[in-house]
Parts: structure tokens; C-alpha cells; sequence
């Protein structure tokens, strides 16, 4: 049994060894295009990491990622002997003891796992993931392999624009990325997160629940969605469907979980998105994007900033968004900015405005000048290209901006506290009016003290009368401007409140104040003009 594993593990180095010398590893490196043709030769669970790492341009070039863009992958059904086996495994218990029905037809086959339709015993429809027999362990090896082999010769490919790519980095990402592709637990998680913290109303919008009994390293289980694609504009519209609620719903919901949630899904392509009964439906979360507080905060000033053409606000809210390098051209990096986003905002409209396309032309400038920004960022921007051009082919009269500045517009009003507002109002007017009246008593102590002949220091006043008089008269003036501001203010503070009682609607104590604030500026202003 060990001569056959180590034989295998030969003939396994062996295939790896021929893929790369095949694609010229050894005296050129990668280029975008063998590093595709080199996944995809590798097998079908690479050009699965390859279709992944399709949207990391945190860690390879633009043209990479456009390149991995081109991945498909064609897989081979498991054998239905195969799956049920696995099955059996994972719960130690025969598959007639789990399911009335479980079909042998896999409803889909990928590099990783199948998914295979039942009926558990309490009647519930469901959908079970399986992992292929050995793909973990084949993996973990061919890591291992692959790692040393790029330790050796680490080759750097840089192509004709100058982009590079380091090989060992991207192997270390991959296996990164796999540990958690193989371990369905992980994304059972991302599931149930999902499910508590981004679906409000499952009438609205919703997403499948995880059996967890059923649910292991290498099975995933959750309910079976009852509909089909996104894609499938004609049947929503047979089926009596308007879609303009739906793409409200799904890009309502999209917003919630980037702007109030952080947690967000990462692939929302149409295979993702489902119509069940009318209602739009998320699955497949085994790319979940997470952005935190602070980063929500920087979108947002992004956001508003490019609505504002305001370039300092958009420098600002990027930088803060990703990790600068020392020597970063400030100067050069605002004036291309501003080169990017004028002419999409000098029409003058902004119905229709490609949030999009902006975010990923925001992002390559980044990258341009070498601003390193969080994978999930990255991940974002993607995953926000992608619903837009979904919902675009869905719903073409949809105003994604239109929505986006919708919710931006809630969450203002929801952060915007009243009561806190008067709080803070009524103190700095006491603090105002606190300071006002030291200001008055010190005022006076200087007056008297001028008039007793006490502040007379290396000079005599004597002669200055009219100056000290003129100065006095001009204190007090500015005194009562000062006591007209404070009292104005509280006023409008005190107008905002449900005190009584109330005339015209106002309190009356507000009203009170407005007549002697307004009637003080009205005399100062008499006394300042030379009207004594």
C-alpha cells in the first residue's frame, strides 16, 4: 500500500514537473497567459483558485486578473457510488437512513465537489455538497511540491507594461485560499453569518439554511432553493414577475450588507443569484467579503466626495483606505485622479452613473502608484462590478446610483440623533454664555479699574478721556453683540423642541428670544453707526 501512495506521488511530481517546463517555468516565468494555461493544465481544482484569485489585485497585476478572468472549468461527474460514499462517511449512517430520496444525478459538478438533490426523512428538500474522494490530500502535496520548486527558482516575470508577478507569493495565496475552499465547515459559517446578519425579511429577499447535522469537513447540507437563475429574464416575466422590484430588492439588500453588515457577498454572478417563487435568493458563499467600521466610513466619504468632485475628498478617502508607500507622489496622484473621475461627472447628471466602473478605475490608479489596499477591499470592488452588470442585463431601468445615495441618505438620518443634537447645542451655548459673562465681568474690572487710574503703567492717561470713553462704549457694544448671538442660538435650539407653552408652534420661550436677541442686534447696530 505504501509502494502504490508513493508511487503515486512520483507519477503526481512527475505531471507537475512536465505542466511546467511545458510552460517555459524554468527560463521565463509567467506571463498572463501561461500562468492560465498553466492552471488549467494543472487540473480542475487550479483553475477554480485561478478563477478566485481572478479578482485578488491585491496580490497580482490587472492584466493577470483579466487574464484568470478567461478560466472555465469542465468537470466530470463523480460517480454517484462515489458521493454516496462520502456521504456515509462523514455521518456514519447509510444514505437510506438520512434521505427518502436521494437522487444519483448530480445537479452540478465541479472541482471540488458535486451537489446532489434529497428529501431527509422529516420531509425537507435539500441540497448536499460533496467533496471529491483525495482532492484535499492531493492538494496539500502538490503545495508542498510546488513551494519548494518556487524556493529554488523564484522567477519574477515582468511583461511589456512593466507589471510583475512573483511566483512563490501567488503559490502562498493559492494554498491560502484553498485550505479554506476545502473545508466546508468554512463555508457553512460564511452561511449562517450570512443568513443572521444580512436577511431582514425572508418575503424580501433570502438565502438557504444549513442542515448542521449534516454539515462536515468534506459535506455541506443547507435547503434546497425552489427556482432558477437570474439570468432567466423571459421566465420571470412568464411567470408574472415585475422585475423592477427584484433588482430593488437585490441591490437594496447588496447596500445592507456593505454599508450596515460589513459582511458582503464576494461572486454575485447570475448562477448566484436565484428567483424562488418571486423572491430573489443568494447562494454559494464560499467567497464572503468582511470590511470593517472605519472602511465603511472611507467608502462612503468616497463616495460622497466623487459626487462633490471634490479631488482633495477622493485623495483622502483612497489613502485611507489603503496602505501608501513613503515615496508617494501626493501631487501626481490627486492630479490623476482628478483627470479620472471630471469627465464622468462633468455632464452635469448623475442618473445612471457607473459606481463600478469608477471603483475600478479608482482601484487601478491605486495600484498604479503602488498603494497597497486590504483583499476584501479588492474583493468589493469586483463583487460590486459584478452586481452592477448583473442588474444591469436584468433590470436596464434600474438607477443603481440612484439607490446607493438612497441608502447613504438613511444611514445619515439614522446616525442623526435629535436629542443628542439639543444636548450638544445647550452646551455650548452654556459654555457660550459661561464665557460671555466672564468676558463682561473682566470687562468691567478693566473699565473700573481705567476709570480709578489703577492700570496707569509707564504711561498717563491724562488728556485721553475721549479715547477711554470711546473704547468703553465700543467694549460694551461688542459685549451685547456677543449676549444677541448666544441668545439667538438658544433660541433656534429651544425652537426645535416640544416645550411649552407654544404659540404658532414655537415655545413660546423661544419666541421670547428671538424678539430681545433681534431687538439687541437691532440696537447695537444703532449704537455701532454713531447713533448713541
Amino acid at each position: 500500500m505504501a509502494d502504490q501512495t508513493t508511487k503515486k506521488q512520483k507519477g503526481r511530481t512527475a505531471e507537475i514537473l512536465s505542466v511546467l517546463a511545458r510552460h517555459n517555468f524554468y527560463s521565463a516565468g509567467f506571463t498572463p497567459e501561461e500562468l492560465r494555461t498553466t492552471l488549467e493544465d494543472l487540473g480542475p481544482f487550479y483553475v477554480k483558485l485561478g478563477q478566485i484569485l481572478s479578482s485578488r489585485t491585491d496580490i497580482l497585476p490587472d492584466s493577470y486578473c483579466k487574464e484568470l478572468e478567461k478560466l472555465r472549468s469542465n468537470v466530470r461527474p463523480l460517480p454517484a457510488s462515489d458521493a454516496r460514499r462520502v456521504i456515509e462517511e462523514e455521518t456514519g449512517k447509510k444514505i437510506e437512513d438520512i434521505y427518502s430520496e436521494f437522487r444519483d444525478e448530480p445537479l452540478g459538478s465541479a472541482s471540488i465537489a458535486q451537489a446532489h438533490f434529497g428529501i431527509l426523512k422529516d420531509g425537507t428538500k435539500v441540497v448536499t455538497k460533496v467533496q471529491r474522494p483525495g482532492v484535499a490530500d492531493m492538494v496539500r502535496k502538490d503545495f508542498a511540491l510546488l513551494k519548494k520548486l518556487a524556493s529554488v527558482a523564484n522567477i519574477v516575470q515582468e511583461g511589456d507594461d512593466g507589471e510583475s508577478v512573483d511566483l512563490l507569493s501567488i503559490l502562498e495565496e493559492l494554498e491560502k485560499v484553498s485550505e479554506e475552499e476545502l473545508d466546508f465547515r468554512v463555508e457553512a459559517q460564511h452561511t449562517r453569518d450570512f443568513r443572521e446578519k444580512c436577511i431582514e425579511d425572508d418575503n424580501v429577499i433570502t438565502c438557504p439554511k444549513i442542515i448542521d447535522e449534516l454539515t462536515t469537513e468534506r459535506i455541506l447540507t443547507m435547503t434546497f432553493v425552489d427556482g432558477y437563475s437570474i439570468a432567466k429574464k423571459e421566465k420571470v416575466d412568464a411567470d408574472g414577475y415585475e422585475r423592477l422590484p427584484i433588482a430593488r430588492a437585490i441591490i437594496g439588500n447588496y447596500l445592507h450588507q456593505v454599508l450596515d453588515v460589513g459582511i458582503f457577498h464576494g461572486d454575485p454572478h447570475q448562477g448566484n443569484i436565484m428567483i424562488t417563487h418571486g423572491v430573489p435568493c443568494w447562494i454559494d458563499f464560499g467567497m464572503i467579503g468582511t470590511i470593517n467600521e472605519s472602511q465603511i466610513a472611507c467608502m462612503e466619504k468616497l463616495i460622497t466626495s466623487l459626487v462633490q468632485k471634490d479631488v482633495q475628498g477622493v485623495t483622502d478617502a483612497a489613502l485611507s483606505i489603503g496602505k501608501a508607500p513613503a515615496n508617494l507622489d501626493k501631487s501626481a496622484f490627486s492630479e490623476d485622479v482628478e483627470a479620472m473621475i471630471m469627465p464622468l461627472l462633468s455632464t452635469g447628471s448623475l442618473k445612471n452613473l457607473d459606481i463600478g466602473g469608477i471603483m475600478t478605475d479608482m482601484t487601478n490608479i491605486m495600484n498604479n502608484y503602488h498603494i497597497r489596499m486590504p483583499s476584501d477591499y479588492t474583493m468589493l470592488v469586483r463583487s460590486l462590478v459584478t452586481i452592477e452588470g448583473v442588474l444591469e442585463e436584468f433590470c436596464p431601468e434600474l438607477d443603481i446610483f440612484d439607490e446607493l445615495s438612497r441608502k447613504m441618505m438613511e444611514r445619515a438620518q439614522a446616525r442623526f440623533n435629535m436629542d443628542q443634537v439639543i444636548e450638544e447645542m445647550t452646551a455650548k451655548v452654556t459654555s457660550s454664555a459661561a464665557q460671555t459673562v466672564r468676558l463682561v465681568k473682566s470687562v468691567l474690572d478693566i473699565l473700573k479699574a481705567l476709570s480709578m487710574g489703577k492700570l496707569k503703567v509707564n504711561i498717563a492717561l491724562t488728556g485721553y478721556e475721549n479715547a477711554v470713553s470711546d473704547l468703553k462704549r465700543l467694549v460694551i457694544n461688542i459685549i451685547l453683540a456677543i449676549f444677541a448671538c448666544v441668545l439667538f442660538s438658544g433660541s433656534c435650539t429651544l425652537a426645535t423642541t416640544n416645550m411649552v407653552p407654544q404659540a404658532y408652534g414655537v415655545p413660546v420661550l423661544a419666541l421670547a428670544g428671538f424678539v430681545i436677541s433681534i431687538s439687541l442686534a437691532i440696537v447695537t447696530i444703532h449704537r455701532l453707526t454713531g447713533n448713541k
